[in-house]
């Protein structure tokens, strides 16, 4: 990859550290260069804030999404060469761009074999026909290149039983069943969208002897009940009754065949058959139309109050139809999958500004750039927002005014929706430059998915910087109010520091963040423009992964003047600049003080009790949230005496690779030996209900009902050291530099 030479992953010791004006073989001009001791130029941010145009973005948007471009078709390839040629072109003021090209195990329905849902009677004979493929509302949803609603990485196969409706395909769901005396062998579930990811809801049910299962998306999830033709789109935001959620049903991230490994011709590959995660049972996607009508002909008890929907009938469990309905009690509903698993090549497009003091200390800046069907939304409009930052950037680069401190990397990344495939494959590849020279990463996946306020997701420490821009950006609209005051209307906490703030959320591993967070340390946001909860309840945009998702949608319906996404390209831009150009880097550690008391408050009210049953006392973790809280404080007293008169550059580097180098103390690589990628010890995935350390939560749950002395409890002691390590780990590198 070219960017691994422009970045110093091949350069002699002036280029790496930063200290010549030749970075590779690109001549940084000198008139460019800002002097060590520069901090952030504030008339610089101003430019580029200014220049952020919404017409620039809403034109990327229109081309973008102008054809279906699921990862590795040829519409994905036309855009990989798209982004090179903007980014290569000499006019753009970037000093390099290239693509890198994984070879990935992808998951395709068959061209010659649709996929089939159908009720059919004792005899065989088909009595109804679950829909195909989404109506074509307005002309831009039809096309050869829809791909038809599928469930990638389900296995080929045909599964027949009657129908039972098991609400969320939760394990507690299935257990429900079968306390209410169903027999779940070789039964057919339906299952609605939410509660757990796609693919766990197949891999619940063949647990419990179900042979295939069909996922729906109730009106009153993302409808707020709305479900009549007349009410949904195109007469509104709202999901048509055809509209099918595509998505990947494989439980981790990354190419399948090459975990731990970057995804290169020469990798060790597993074998396709021996892969875990991937649904054990035929599964597809269906309309909430076609569920409907299975649903409102089904037999047996009442569903309980909370699996109840907005179809228009009571919600029963089966299993089979009623004897007076439209099928007959005998019938059966019978599923056919054709899909197929495939190498394809998938390509990341990276385009490079080199820092002019610190080459070495990179900002990452991306999104995804593949979708389901046309991805208007989902990604292309974090795509279009990315090509109008680097756009501005490179302009001021070309006028020769301004180089950044420290390099920003833009990146394209392939193959996401399948399972955040070209993000995981490069920090695989270079798992540990990133890991030693990544000051932050920044992600604008989907940038819009409604105009009413900012959402902004992120570890501790970018919580300030993220308010800083917030505080400088004029929020969309009449009111004259700044986005940072817009948001704190909407989503907003009462924090023990600050008083009332706007609530940053948490990262789970919802998008290209997930390897930068979880698997290499690196602190990472992902910001955009949500709706009104208070309006509504759905749990993402409505046509999420549809072929409704498309650009006329967004312009009418979404972001209409695209000044939302001018805002989210202005909030990121701002981010993005303070990372890459401050002398001292804005990331707060104190932040994390807050937070790990709150998980410390958690544990002691949750878990307390219980622990102290079993002779487990939590006194080192609260010393060691204490020590770090200490250790924080002393490093915010370090900074502000720096930051008086001339700072020592040597100075300023060592305190700024200990703000870097912080979210890297909480990893422990051996934490969490079932959850793949996951080593963060205070972000891997909670089950357990207190909300409190990970690890700590998840052992505590596990370990209740089982005897004192059990392996069980052994594990929660076990986390409770790994917790107070890694915390102990994190106050050592807070800590002056020469202290021990």
């Amino acid at each position: 990859m070219q960017w691994a030479k422009g970045l110093g992953l091949g350069l002699g010791a002036a280029a790496f550290l930063g200290l010549g004006v030749i970075v590779g073989h690109f001549a940084i001009p000198k008139g460019a260069d800002p002097p060590a001791s520069q901090d952030l130029d504030l008339e610089v941010l101003d430019t580029v804030i200014g220049q952020l145009e919404a017409g620039g973005i809403q034109e990327n948007l229109r081309e973008l999404a102008r054809e279906p471009h699921l990862a590795s078709s040829p519409r994905d390839e036309a855009l990989v060469q798209l982004l090179l040629q903007r980014w290569q072109d000499p006019a753009s003021g970037l000093d390099e761009a290239s693509a890198s090209t994984y070879e990935v195990l992808l998951s395709f329905p068959s061209p010659e074999q649709p996929n089939l849902v159908t009720v059919v009677d004792p005899i065989g004979e088909i009595l109804f026909f679950c829909n195909q493929s989404e109506k074509n509302l307005t002309g831009e949803q039809g096309g050869p290149d829809v791909v038809p609603p599928y469930a990638a990485y389900a296995p080929p196969g045909t599964s027949q039983g009657l129908l039972v409706y098991a609400n969320q395909g939760t394990e507690e769901d299935f257990m429900e069943l079968e306390a209410q005396g169903i027999k779940l062998n070789d039964t057919i579930a339906l299952t609605r969208y939410g509660g757990v990811g796609r693919g766990a809801k197949a891999i619940n049910a063949a647990k419990h002897g179900v042979v295939g299962v069909l996922v729906y998306t109730d009106p009153a999830d993302i409808n707020d009940g709305q479900s009549l033709p007349n009410e949904t789109f195109p007469h509104s935001w709202r999901l048509p009754p055809s509209g099918v959620e595509r998505g990947s049903y494989y439980e981790y991230f990354g190419d399948p065949l090459t975990p731990y490994l970057p995804a290169t011709h020469s990798s060790f590959r597993l074998d396709p058959d021996s892969v875990s995660g991937f649904p054990p049972i035929p599964t597809q996607p269906i309309g909430f139309d076609s569920a409907q009508v299975l649903l409102c002909n089904l037999r047996g008890n009442m569903a309980p109050d909370t699996w109840q929907g907005a179809l228009g009938c009571d919600y029963r469990l089966g299993p089979g139809f009623r004897p007076d309905g439209r099928f007959g009690e005998y019938s059966q509903v019978n599923v056919s999958v054709y899909n197929r698993r495939e190498l394809r090549n998938s390509s990341n497009i990276l385009g490079l500004i080199r820092g002019a003091v610190e080459p070495d200390r990179y900002v990452l800046y991306g999104n995804h750039r593949d979708s389901w069907v046309h991805g208007a939304v989902d990604p292309s409009s974090g795509t279009a927002v990315l090509l109008e930052l680097s756009r501005v950037l490179g302009t001021l680069l070309k006028k020769g005014t301004w180089r950044p401190r420290r390099s920003i990397l833009f990146a394209s990344w392939g193959a996401e929706e399948f399972g955040l495939i070209g993000s995981t494959e490069f920090a695989e590849e270079f798992f540990r430059k990133l890991q030693e020279r990544t000051v932050a990463y920044i992600n604008v996946d989907i940038a819009v998915f409604a105009n009413a306020t900012l959402r902004a997701q992120g570890t501790p420490p970018v919580q300030s910087v993220i308010f800083s821009s917030a505080k400088q950006i004029p929020a969309p609209g009449p009111g004259g109010l700044t986005i940072y005051d817009n948001w704190i209307r909407y989503f907003n906490r009462s924090s023990s520091v600050y008083g009332l703030i706007p609530s940053l959320g948490t990262l789970g591993a919802g998008s290209d963040y997930a390897p930068f967070l979880h698997f290499l340390g690196i602190s990472s946001m992902d910001i955009a423009y949500t709706y009104d909860r208070s309006k509504t309840s759905a749990r993402i945009y409505p046509t999420y992964h549809t072929a409704f998702d498309t650009f006329g949608y967004v312009d009418k319906f979404v972001d209409p003047g695209f000044s939302s996404h001018r805002a989210v390209a202005q909030t990121a831009g701002s981010t993005l600049l303070r990372l890459s150009d401050s002398l001292i880097l804005p990331l707060n550690v104190s932040d994390y003080s807050e937070t790990l008391r709150g998980f410390l408050q958690a544990a002691q009210h949750g878990l307390g009790a219980l622990l102290e049953q079993h002779g487990i006392g939590l006194g080192p973790l609260v010393s060691a949230v204490e020590n770090f809280e200490k250790a924080a404080m002393a490093l915010n007293q370090r900074m502000l005496a720096l930051q008086e008169g001339s700072p020592d550059p040597l100075q300023v580097r060592m305190l700024n690779d200990q703000l870097m180098l912080l979210e890297r103390t909480f990893l422990n690589p051996r934490a969490f030996p079932e959850e793949r990628y996951y080593s963060h010890v205070l972000w891997a995935p909670r089950t357990g209900s207190v909300a409190t350390f990970p690890g700590l939560a998840n052992a505590c749950s596990r370990a209740k009902d089982t005897a004192p002395g059990s392996a069980a409890w052994a594990e929660v002691r076990r986390q409770l050291s790994i917790v107070v390590a890694a915390l102990e780990g994190a106050t050592a590198t807070l800590r002056p530099v020469a202290d021990l």
